[in-house]
């Protein structure tokens, strides 16, 4: 039953960055599929425990730097030792630095290459290898971007690191499908998000992107948490480094 395909009862999920906006989305969407979660994060992330009990999910709060890749080792030593496994691992945190490209500086450059993509592929890698050992499969669900896709402005580091997310995808998933792990990417279009609020704020900009959104809105945490339970689930099995653009139209138009 197709039904079935799409429940994850049972599984256990890492995501990171889940304490605000699409990360908490996403984490309570695998709960609400059947999930175990464990919420890696640098801050605690109340709202979501907060979100979490109430519902009676089961959720697991993590704190890591993710700025660099030395706590890793321990995210994944204290998920085996509290659930047993790995099954799900969404790759959401990721910081932006807004400056005009010919003043940027090289600390934003690094800041943001670091979290958004290095970290990306460092904890996929730590991940698959638990997958491996397991030998059973698994998914990793990386957060890509429309500026995968284009240019934008005053956003080069968040570009390249968001470019590079869509390319490792690709990557990793020609090396791994063989051991039946599935990694692909949501680009999530213009979301009303802490990340986003700058440009909402401006009035212009904010006209200009809505005017460019075939659904004529931002899109919320909601509209990602069911590609994300999608691409964790077994409906999802012979999808493979493939970008899933959830934008409300935005590259359509």
């Amino acid at each position: 039953m197709i039904i079935d395909a799409l429940s994850l009862k049972g599984k256990v999920a890492i995501v990171t960055g889940c304490d605000t906006g699409l990360g908490q989305g996403m984490a309570l969407g695998l709960a609400q599929a059947g999930c175990q979660v464990v919420g890696v994060n640098y801050i605690e992330p109340t709202e979501t425990i907060e979100k979490m009990n109430e519902a009676g999910h089961t959720f697991l709060d993590v704190r890591a730097n993710l700025l660099k890749q030395d706590d890793i080792p321990r995210i994944i030593e204290e998920t085996i030792a509290k659930f047993g496994k790995i099954d799900v691992l969404v790759n959401n945190a990721g910081i932006i630095r807004r400056e005009d490209a010919v003043d940027f500086s090289e600390q934003n450059w690094d800041d943001v290459m670091n979290i958004n993509s290095k970290t990306v592929f460092f904890m996929s890698q730590a991940v698959a290898k638990q997958f491996m050992a397991q030998g059973h499969g698994g998914k990793i669900i990386n957060i890509a971007s429309m500026l995968s896709f284009q240019g934008g402005i005053r956003v080069p580091s968040y570009t390249a690191s968001k470019s590079a997310v869509m390319g490792i995808t690709r990557a990793m998933a020609n090396e791994w499908a063989k051991h039946n792990i599935n990694v692909n990417a949501i680009a999530p279009g213009y979301m009303a998000t802490n990340n986003t609020e700058a440009l909402r704020a401006d009035e212009a900009r904010n006209a200009a992107i809505l005017e460019r959104i075939p659904a004529d809105r931002w899109g919320t945490p909601e509209d990602v948490a069911g590609p994300c339970v999608f691409l964790a689930s077994n409906a999802a099995n012979y999808i493979n480094g493939y970008t899933i653009a959830v934008d409300g139209g935005w590259l359509a138009r």
